[in-house]
């Protein structure tokens, strides 16, 4: 899995159309390994990004849970304390 996806579902405020479109971008990225496409590529790429954001809006919508809300802040020192364990410093 691409470690700069994030997770997107129930966070208070919720999720962003921004959010969800640079998620898709990456995740699209990722498959396709390329960063940027030619010309040549550009339609099909952005097209999958699109239907991607689409269907992950769509997921998010639709999925219940009846755990609290997330807190960006509480998600962002979570992962730069695994990051100082995984590579071994601090900020």
């Amino acid at each position: 899995m691409c470690r700069n996806i994030k997770i997107l579902f129930n966070f208070d405020p919720p999720v962003t159309p921004e959010e969800i479109r640079a998620a898709s971008l990456q995740f699209v990225r990722k498959l396709s390994g390329l960063n940027k496409p030619s010309k040549a590529n550009e339609a099909a790429f952005e097209a999958a990004v699109d239907e991607i954001a689409a269907s992950s809006a769509r997921l998010l919508a639709g999925l219940q849970t009846s755990a609290p809300p997330r807190s960006r802040e509480e998600e962002a020192a979570r992962a730069k304390a695994r990051n100082a364990l995984r590579f071994g410093r601090s900020g």
